[in-house]
C-alpha cells in the first residue's frame, strides 16, 4: 500500500511535465496543485507545516525510509544505522556523499546555530562520551530532525525533546553538489 501511494505522489509529480500536448498555464497549475499535494503528504506524515517544507524531494526521498530497523553500519533498507542514514540523504537528493561515521562527517561540516538550521542541514548530539559525536540525523524543520534510532529505527523526532536536547552537541551544513 505505502508503495502504491509512493507511485501515485510519483507520477502526481511528474506526469505534468510529462505531458507536451498540454497548454503552459493547465501545465503550471498542475505542477502546482501535484506540488501542495505532496506538501500536504509530506506535512502530515512528518508532523510539519506543508506551507514550511521548502524541498519536497527531501521528504520523498525519506519518506520510505521510516521504519527501516537500525543496524550498526548497515546502509540499506533491511538495517541503517545514523550515519549511513545521512549518507543515503546526501548522495541521493544532494550528489554530495558524507561516506563514514559521525565523527568523520562532523569534520567536514560549516557549524550552524540551531536557530538557523534549515532542511537537510545535519544535527549532532554527543551521546557517547568517548567520542566529539556519535549521532547524526537531518534536520527537516519546526525543530524536527530523521535518524535512525538503536531502538526504533528510521523515525522524526524533535531536537526539544529531553533526551537529544540533552546530548545536543551542534548543528552543521556540508557544501553540496546540488543545492
Amino acid at each position: 500500500m505505502a508503495s502504491l501511494k509512493r507511485l501515485i505522489l510519483i507520477l502526481l509529480w511528474v506526469a505534468p511535465q510529462a505531458v507536451a500536448s498540454q497548454s503552459l498555464a493547465f501545465r503550471e497549475n498542475e505542477a502546482i496543485g501535484s506540488e501542495h499535494y505532496m506538501r500536504n503528504y509530506f506535512g502530515q506524515v512528518f508532523g510539519v507545516n506543508p506551507d514550511s517544507i521548502r524541498e519536497p524531494a527531501l521528504f520523498a526521498f525519506m519518506e520510505p525510509w521510516l521504519g527501516t530497523p537500525y543496524k550498526y553500519a548497515g546502509n540499506s533498507k533491511k538495517g541503517i544505522d545514523c550515519s549511513g542514514f545521512a549518507n543515503q540523504v546526501y548522495s541521493s537528493i544532494y550528489c554530495t556523499p558524507i561516506a563514514g561515521g559521525c565523527e568523520h562527517i562532523f569534520k567536514r561540516i560549516s557549524l550552524i546555530d540551531k536557530n538557523d538550521l534549515i532542511e537537510g542541514d545535519l544535527v549532532f548530539f554527543r551521546i557517547n562520551p568517548k567520542y566529539t559525536v556519535s549521532h547524526v540525523g537531518v534536520y527537516i524543520g519546526e525543530g524536527k530532525f530523521v535518524h535512525a534510532s538503536v531502538k526504533n529505527g528510521v523515525i522524526v523526532s524533535r531536537l526539544d525533546e529531553p533526551y537529544y536536547s540533552k546530548y545536543y552537541k551542534s548543528g552543521g551544513r556540508i557544501p553540496v553538489a546540488y543545492p
